[in-house]
């Protein structure tokens, strides 16, 4: 593989944001079809022809419980409300599946989807109401509902608008709520709601019907009928493709110049005080992406203000968003890569903190989950990444934990063996082997030829939205970032 030509091209490709279709989004439009959409009457085949073996919806691998739950309730209640005669089997085999998913949903480690405890009480009522599904309650669903009045009662003034987090999940107000959405101050200057299909659908569905600028907003991103978790993700896809690609040490004066687009238009997104969003010009900010996207334009000579990042200290650790339910691992993990990158001494009190943090989220005082993904190898490798050569102690277990959880066929994977995490797994313990420490070759050999010939997409989706998705490009960048830091071993 030319991995030289293959950066060039990846380089090329990335911008607006390269992202899978999935159930959820897809399924709320199909409910388009009740306006004479035609991208609804796709959309709807789409579900009909998507349908798992066991009845629900949601990511083939890895069965997320989760992810399978919310798509199977939004592909029923697009069904039914446009059902055919051989529908009534598909919802059939769809409430058999959500029985046996519902009682599944803690042997998720990573936690929930993004919305999850707001979202699916919506939406089995819904379901009820339409006589689709027979159960009166599901346990696992109705335990959410206080859940659910705990998070709306942290909204500023008691409504959503486009500045506040929740606005990504509007759909979850439903027919009844519509009361908690300020309508005037929702949409985006796309047309969307927060960049979500789903919320967009439901917006133009039962917010404001007929709404030319979310059905254009609609138009573009779903066009064949088929939807992402959110669009678009310019400022997510360019910075981690960065951040990857800098971990590589080794940038050619051409790769370098085709960098410098994307370097103006993250420098040219950041907001002074606040940082920076997963897309340009989304209202909300968060730690995540302003850390890493101050790590990237530190590391190619761009100064930006660390009060952005400093902005969102909370007494414990550093919050990712505002009025987030629990904290984000990753976040704290970019945070710490900002304050290193900063020149911040390991002894500093903000330093101190994120450790402490991280020391006390740990499984089995080894590995990290994050709420952003299901898999524990991206977390961990990028803690790794962060601390090596800096504050080793803390991450010595998890070194320990990625040489041991490695396939005898070189490939690591937490459900089944991925390009994505295994490429995490070799850029950590590549950057542990430049900072010093002794890492086996054959584990990077075995990895490097694994990775090699899985190196294409598809990729199974493993991060955490609304539902499971896939940044294609993303996850190329890592894969090629990490066959780049193995060759230069």
């Amino acid at each position: 593989m030319d991995l030289n030509a293959a950066w060039i091209e990846l380089l090329k490709e990335a911008g607006p944001g390269k992202m899978m279709t999935t159930a959820y989004d897809t399924a709320w439009v199909a409910r388009l079809a009740e306006i004479g959409e035609p991208i609804g009457e796709l959309a709807l085949e789409w579900l009909r022809e998507h349908q798992l073996p066991d009845g629900s919806w949601g990511a083939e691998q890895p069965c997320y419980y989760h992810d399978r739950v919310i798509c199977t309730l939004a592909a029923i209640n697009a069904l039914g409300r446009r059902a055919r005669p051989g529908d009534r089997d598909r919802l059939q085999r769809a409430e058999a599946a959500l029985e046996v998913m519902t009682s599944r949903l803690p042997a998720d480690r990573a936690g929930e989807t993004i919305g999850f405890e707001l979202i699916a009480p919506t939406l089995f009522q819904e379901t009820r109401t339409l006589g689709v599904l027979h159960r009166e309650e599901i346990e696992a669903l109705k335990s959410l509902a206080p859940l659910r009045s705990a998070k709306l009662a942290l909204l500023p003034h008691g409504m959503i608008n486009r500045s506040v987090t929740m606005a990504f999940s509007a759909e979850m107000a439903g027919n009844d709520g519509k009361g908690l959405l300020d309508v005037e101050h929702l949409q985006e200057q796309n047309g969307s709601i927060s960049y979500s299909p789903s919320a967009t659908a439901y917006f133009t569905l039962y917010v404001r019907p007929y709404d030319p600028h979310a059905l254009a907003y609609l138009h573009a991103v779903a066009a064949d009928g088929t939807a992402p978790n959110v669009s678009p993700i310019d400022v997510f896809e360019q910075a981690w493709v960065l951040w990857n690609l800098k971990l590589t040490e080794s940038i050619s004066d051409e790769i370098l110049q085709m960098c410098h687009p994307h370097l103006d238009f993250l420098k040219k997104d950041w907001t002074t005080g606040k940082g920076i969003g997963f897309a340009a010009n989304y209202g909300s900010k968060d730690s995540d992406v302003t850390s890493l996207v101050y790590d990237v334009l530190s590391s190619f000579g761009i100064s930006v203000d660390l009060e952005a990042v400093l902005r969102y200290e909370q007494p414990f650790y550093f919050r990712c968003y505002d009025f987030e339910s629990n904290p984000s691992v990753s976040a704290n993990i970019h945070v710490l890569g900002a304050l290193r990158c900063a020149g911040f001494e390991k002894t500093h009190s903000l330093v101190q903190k994120v450790l402490n943090f991280l020391a006390g989220v740990r499984t089995d005082h080894t590995f990290w989950f994050d709420k952003w993904h299901a898999s524990p190898y991206y977390a961990t490798s990028h803690a790794i990444i962060s601390c090596s050569s800096y504050v080793d102690d803390i991450v010595t277990n998890a070194f320990e934990w990625i040489l041991k959880t490695q396939n005898r066929d070189g490939s690591w994977g937490y459900y089944m063996p991925t390009a994505e995490e295994t490429a995490y797994c070799l850029q950590a313990l590549a950057v542990h082997q430049c900072h010093g420490h002794k890492v086996p070759l054959e584990a990077l050999h075995r990895g490097s030829e694994w990775l090699i010939q899985h190196s294409e997409p598809p990729y199974p989706p493993l991060w955490i939205g609304k539902c499971l998705y896939s940044p294609i490009l993303v996850v190329r960048s890592a894969i090629l970032s990490a066959l780049l830091m193995v060759n230069l071993e």
